[in-house]
């Protein structure tokens, strides 16, 4: 009997297959499951409108088969530090001053991206990965085939846990600037695109590739980066920024620490750093002057609104109502979307151009968003303008 049992427990703990039935399910942060259920079962229903877009995401998920993995240990460049397991780049508004013999120190030019900057490729091997491994589970939830959450497992490993290609959980030497210093603060927007990260795993519910040894070492890995991120002499003062910058560093740390369990921190992140950024970022009327004084004000207005959505939906998972908070003074989110309204209606052109090019694809996601917390927000009108958009309910 004790042979059998012995026998029954090695077989439970170590058969193939039975490892993913051990992992927790990950929980939506960012994505309404109730919106996202009723979406699939219209396209199982076979709705045109829900139908095209679902091909869309599977032939996006189709290419990401393709493609990867995508690592940060192939770059040429070598960090300071001597391991190419550290994250490295260079900040991209900065250029060598002509004045100088070397170029160093470099000056800024705001908005205008330097192309030294945009060689170093480890932001866009992470932001290609997190768009890859949303693309493949956006696809395993309406499909239902593994084949995508199989490649999604493998550029997760690839990226966050496989010991000869894992990314070391900090960004010592983010956005570093020739002449300067070797990295800053400011080198962390450019991991913004990780929130997504959780929202997949949710995705990714039930599948065997979604093994306990991969969901345990993605949670160790995103709490050791959120140690980074709320202890680093390097990392404390993107909390301190008073632009979007702050905005984002605000969405990293509550989500992650929701994600891994804390929603102490969470709470405390929200309570102590996003609602005083409310009177800080946002002007009574809905604008935001710190990203209006930019070179690239379209741009970073919606990019900054964004940011500023994700924290709404963020703050109910520890009981707090970002969407409908509003300073003495009449300062709150929903003034900053009304705000694009003149915008996208063409009633009102920007005074001051982007020095790049721009779309208004982030701020009609924004407005979109928006319109679940403000069902009068009358978003029709808007879209009306706007044919080619289509709101979907995973764009956040």
């Amino acid at each position: 009997m004790r042979v059998f049992l012995l026998f029954l427990m090695w077989w439970v703990l170590g058969a193939p297959g039975l490892a993913a039935a051990t992992a927790a399910p990950a929980a939506f942060l960012l994505l309404d499951p109730a919106a996202m259920a009723a979406y699939k079962t219209a396209y199982k229903a076979g709705r045109k409108a829900e139908t095209t877009q679902v091909q869309k995401l599977l032939a996006d998920a189709d290419r990401a088969l393709q493609h990867g993995p995508y690592t940060i240990t192939t770059k040429p460049q070598t960090p300071p530090s001597g391991d190419k397991h550290d994250y490295i780049s260079q900040a991209p508004y900065w250029w060598p001053d002509p004045t100088k013999p070397n170029g160093k120190p470099y000056i800024q030019k705001d908005g205008l991206h330097n192309p030294e900057a945009e060689a170093m490729k480890d932001s866009e091997n992470l932001s290609k990965m997190c768009a890859a491994v949303q693309a493949l589970g956006l696809a395993y939830y309406f499909a239902g085939d593994e084949k995508y959450a199989g490649q999604a497992a493998n550029l997760l490993r690839m990226f966050f846990l496989n010991p000869a290609t894992r990314m070391n959980p900090n960004l010592n030497f983010g956005q570093g600037i020739p002449g300067i210093n070797n990295g800053r603060n400011f080198g962390i927007i450019e991991t913004r695109h990780l929130v997504g990260i959780p929202e997949a795993l949710a995705l990714l519910n039930g599948s065997p590739s979604m093994d306990a040894p991969l969901m345990t070492g993605l949670n160790a890995w995103f709490k050791d980066f959120t140690t980074w991120l709320t202890t680093s002499p390097i990392a404390l003062p993107e909390g301190a920024a008073k632009n979007n910058h702050g905005t984002f560093y605000d969405t990293q740390v509550v989500d992650f620490a929701l994600f891994t369990g804390n929603d102490a921190l969470a709470k405390s992140i929200l309570q102590k750093q996003t609602w005083p950024r409310v009177a800080v970022q946002l002007a009574p009327d809905g604008a935001q002057p710190l990203e209006l004084a930019r070179t690239r004000p379209w741009n970073y207005t919606s990019m900054n609104l964004q940011g500023w959505e994700r924290l709404a939906l963020l703050a109910p998972h520890v009981g707090l109502d970002l969407w409908h908070y509003t300073t003495p003074d009449g300062r709150g989110l929903r003034q900053a979307v009304e705000w694009f309204r003149p915008y996208l209606l063409g009633q009102k052109k920007m005074e001051k151009a982007d020095a790049a090019g721009t779309s208004n694809t982030l701020a009609l996601d924004a407005y979109e968003q928006a319109s679940r917390a403000y069902p009068d927000l009358k978003a029709a009108e808007v879209f009306a303008q706007h044919p080619d958009f289509k709101p979907v309910p995973w764009a956040f």
